[in-house]
């Protein structure tokens, strides 16, 4: 198997892993699934529901990095953005006086670096497809 297929399927699993989990523990607090809502503690709506959303997101692009589609960058972009406008509401929180966890700041940085570098590895391997042709 040639290493650029590896880095496409391995890419695409850590993608897919992270949306599954996103997924998971997003809906479970906003539907408040298996008391993860109560442990959570003073949790940011806007927050939650961005992540809902980035999961489904990093799931379609899972796919589309499986089948080889040129769309995943911007999708991913897509999803950074989400995330930034959440970023920019939790702050916009934080400051009229809304309760929250500091861990949600550090939390909120290492997914849209993540998301970041997510992007990255799209541009990549679309990049590499371009290249081929």
């Amino acid at each position: 198997m040639k290493l650029k297929t590896v880095f496409r399927y391995a890419t695409a699993a850590i993608i897919a892993a992270f949306g599954l989990l996103t997924l998971f523990l997003s809906s479970s607090v906003v539907f408040d699934l298996f008391g993860i809502r109560a442990k959570e503690g003073n949790y940011v709506l806007i927050v939650v529901v961005a992540n809902l959303i980035s999961s489904l997101l990093y799931l379609s692009v899972a796919y589309g990095i499986v089948a080889n589609k040129t769309w995943t960058t911007k999708v991913l972009s897509s999803s950074v953005l989400v995330l930034l406008i959440a970023f920019a509401g939790l702050f916009v929180h934080i400051n009229s006086g809304g309760i929250y966890e500091t861990k949600t700041i550090g939390a909120m940085i290492f997914r849209i670096s993540l998301t970041l570098l997510f992007v990255a590895a799209s541009f990549l391997l679309n990049k590499r497809k371009q290249i081929e042709r």
